[in-house]
């Protein structure tokens, strides 16, 4: 077994990977959600997410990475300091006392940072984090997440001249899942169905 399904392994058992019926953030209805919050509870799965996330980043030219808050604050900080990367991150309010920056850390105007986030669906939250950094001075090129859902947030960035890095498609987390019998065939049909009903939109538009 390689790394890379142990860790998709670890995840489901940690059920940082559930099925059922939820409702994301972007308002879809979806039969399969990634809980990437919770490894802030098993510090050695989080240690091995933020080794696979860097296997991806140290190959990228950047200064500085960008942690997303909230769900991927953490393992971007564990990034920073386990690979002696500097880091910033954007507050989600505008804090009225202090200093009142919506980036916080220390860095220089034209500075590349690369965004560290959890997963993407439709790519809107992701706009909402590069924008601040942009107006703050820094460039941002590459947004490097663990999980790709394929639904069109990919596709979104890049027409806006970003690169979406992922450590997994859904779809490749599905497989070895369905591999190793840790779901059905018919839940492994409803989520590749779904993804395809995704993609289908996402062309029509």
């Amino acid at each position: 077994m390689t790394k890379k399904e142990k860790l998709i392994l670890d995840l489901l058992k940690n059920k940082c990977i559930k099925f059922g019926t939820f409702t994301l953030k972007s308002g879809i209805t979806s039969p399969v959600y990634i809980d990437i919050r919770k490894l802030v509870s098993f510090p050695k799965l989080m240690k091995n997410c933020a080794a696979a996330y860097w296997a991806i980043v140290k190959k990228l030219k950047f200064d500085r990475l960008a942690g997303v808050p909230y769900a991927a604050l953490p393992t971007a900080s564990v990034m920073s300091v386990i690979y002696n990367v500097p880091m910033v991150y954007t507050r989600k309010e505008q804090q009225a006392h202090g200093i009142t920056k919506l980036v916080q850390g220390e860095y220089k105007k034209g500075e590349r940072v690369v965004i560290i986030d959890d997963i993407i669906t439709t790519g809107a939250s992701k706009f909402m984090v590069i924008e601040p950094l942009e107006k703050s001075g820094v460039k941002v090129k590459d947004v490097v997440i663990l999980i790709d859902r394929e639904q069109g947030g990919k596709e979104k960035l890049a027409a806006k001249g970003y690169k979406l890095h992922a450590v997994f498609l859904m779809t490749e987390v599905l497989d070895l899942l369905l591999k190793k019998r840790k779901i059905t065939k018919e839940k492994y049909q409803e989520v590749v169905d779904y993804i395809n009903k995704s993609r289908a939109k996402l062309k029509d538009k």
